[in-house]
């Protein structure tokens, strides 16, 4: 896995960092948006050997003295967030909500005792090991937001006008979107998802529609999924059409009295789609649909959730990274 070394151009003051690999949880897309001496980061790594590669491909098309001084995270998964506190001098903003979602996203240190705790032999945690072995998550600490705002804040960022719209709960609890007018660029975060079956821990999947809609209102040029390439305002409304589909299916298998596995079962079946990764989240999918159904009222298990996906996924697991071994570590190119 070769991470990229430098940002690919959007135009002078946009440029993206697309960490491109379909079928693999947690290489999330980061956005450098910067005008005069102001420059602001949409998102953060998962760890801190991929913030150091981000940070040096954006000091490369920063001009010289300027620093990253505002991280906008648009949800609070570790994909988008944990590197946040590698930038102590930086304000952090985030939507209100988005602090519920925080309080159920494992820390760093969690999530790499858990890791460290796997054993290959058992399905569950050969998933975890092979999806999220080649991450090392020392030195990381969960870093809360240190500003916060609900339906909308605009920001200037030297000459540009950037606005930050909350579009949640869809993914997460706190969804929002980065919009660059100017640039014609939206930033939708893992509200939108390309090259693999998306997974979202809030929904209900009405509301990731709606904040896909809200992207669409804006007439952008291009967005910037969470994960996958750059893409267009058809790709979004394809989006749409898949999650729709899925919304119906799984509401008409709830109303016919359908479990949750049967339901997650025959929506594997059904909505298999060979140009999408990660064909198991559709059982994420239908669990949390399935909760919003049955007016669910206890707290959200990530875990737990993610263990019903994994049930979905025998053999998809090759060898196990495990860190310290030489195919653990990213290489960058």
């Amino acid at each position: 896995m070769r991470i990229p070394a430098d940002l690919t151009r959007i135009d002078n003051q946009v440029h993206a960092w697309l960490p491109v690999f379909p079928g693999t949880w947690g290489m999330a897309n980061c956005v450098l948006i910067a005008s005069g001496t102001d420059a602001l980061l949409v998102d953060t790594p998962y760890t801190a050997p991929l913030t150091t590669a981000l940070t040096a491909a954006a000091h490369r098309v920063l001009p010289p003295g300027v620093a990253i001084s505002t991280v906008v995270t648009t949800h609070a998964n570790g994909d988008h967030s944990y590197g946040a506190g590698l930038f102590p001098a930086a304000e952090v903003i985030s939507t209100d909500a988005n602090l519920t979602h925080l309080c159920s996203e494992p820390t760093p240190s969690q999530l790499q005792a858990l890791l460290d705790r796997c054993q290959a032999a058992e399905p569950f945690d050969r998933y975890l090991l092979w999806h999220f072995g080649r991450y090392d998550f020392t030195g990381l600490e969960l870093t809360p937001p240190t500003r916060t705002f609900s339906s909308r804040l605009d920001l200037r960022i030297g000459s540009l006008d950037v606005h930050l719209i909350e579009v949640g709960p869809a993914h997460t609890a706190g969804d929002l979107i980065v919009h660059v007018p100017s640039s014609g660029v939206v930033c939708a975060g893992d509200t939108l998802f390309v090259g693999d079956v998306p997974v979202h821990w809030a929904g209900p999947l009405s509301g990731v529609i709606d904040a896909c809609q809200t992207i669409l209102d804006l007439d952008p040029r291009i967005v910037v999924p969470g994960h996958g390439p750059l893409v267009g305002q058809k790709e979004v409304a394809h989006y749409m059409d898949y999650v729709r589909e899925l919304l119906d299916r799984s509401h008409t298998l709830h109303s016919q009295g359908a479990c949750l596995d049967a339901a997650s079962h025959t929506l594997l079946e059904e909505h298999r789609r060979p140009d999408l990764g990660l064909p198991e989240r559709i059982a994420v999918l239908a669990a949390m649909e399935y909760r919003h159904l049955n007016n669910a009222a206890d707290p959200l298990q990530l875990v737990e959730i993610l263990s019903s996906a994994i049930r979905l996924a025998p053999g998809r697991c090759q060898t196990p990274y495990r860190r310290g071994t030489a195919s653990s570590r990213p290489s960058t190119a």
